[in-house]
């Protein structure tokens, strides 16, 4: 496929995870990506990679809590590809609750907002001149079901929660002038956030009505579709892509009688 033959992304936290998968899916579609991540290892890792498998990517070393680090990652991508039509904001931070609320500390709080919510209006605003002269600019954010429901972790949630409406309000004020806004909120995904703590998400399939957590390249699918032009009429949309988490109450329908 070649949806995005023409086309320039450019993909936060793309070093690992659901970064990665969005970068190399939307590559594999034709477009030129600029991988960046606050680390700078991962990031040319991820981009070497797409290069391996005959895409077109380079590297660049972002942190989506520094203004001008993210100007920076902006300009390169014009400056080197040309354009920019895409913006995949996928950057964020998740510390542990406190055992009790009153036990939250302030740095934690800021922090998870800050690169989750702050950091994604930092590149949306950045890159939005762009993505209108592109005449077919995207912005897909990357959220989650804890922005939809509760799954623990207060000040992540609350900023994926406010990641959904800014989606919305962005997508407002960007759709007259020709650029789509939406959002994609998984669930549960095979990613290195779990695997880093020594956490197994197989451990929670049973929970999803498909029988199974997502992995990475679920989201980069859905990223890719609210990127192109075969969504060229949906904005302002949050998109559930979570096995049915959301949708479903499974340990409810286990327990309860037929047809309650």
């Amino acid at each position: 496929m070649t949806r995005f033959e023409g086309y320039t992304a450019l993909v936060t936290a793309a070093g690992r995870g659901i970064g990665a998968a969005v970068a190399a899916r939307l590559a594999e579609e034709g477009a030129r990506v600029l991988v960046t991540d606050i680390d700078p290892v991962a990031a040319e890792k991820a981009a070497a990679e797409i290069r391996e498998r005959g895409g077109t990517a380079r590297e660049f070393a972002c942190d989506v809590g520094n203004k001008e680090s993210v100007a920076a990652a902006v300009a390169y991508a014009v400056e080197t590809f040309g354009r920019l039509d895409v913006l995949v904001n996928n950057a964020y931070s998740c510390h542990p609750d406190a055992p009790l609320f009153e036990d939250e500390d302030d740095e934690g709080w800021a922090r998870d907002l800050d690169l989750t919510l702050t950091g994604a209006y930092r590149c949306s605003r950045a890159a939005l001149p762009h993505l209108v002269a592109s005449g077919r600019g995207a912005i897909v954010n990357i959220g989650s079901v804890n922005g939809i429901q509760d799954f623990g972790n207060h000040a992540y949630s609350a900023a994926k929660a406010g990641l959904a409406s800014l989606t919305r309000t962005l997508a407002g004020h960007a759709g007259p002038r020709g650029v789509r806004v939406n959002l994609v909120a998984p669930g549960t995904v095979r990613t290195r956030a779990w695997t880093d703590q020594g956490r197994n998400p197989d451990a929670v399939r049973e929970l999803y009505p498909l029988g199974r957590v997502g992995e990475p390249e679920d989201i980069a699918a859905a990223v890719a579709f609210l990127a192109s032009r075969d969504a060229a009429w949906v904005t302002g949309v949050v998109l559930p892509v979570d096995g049915g988490l959301t949708a479903v109450n499974v340990g409810f329908r286990k327990s309860s009688p037929s047809g309650d």
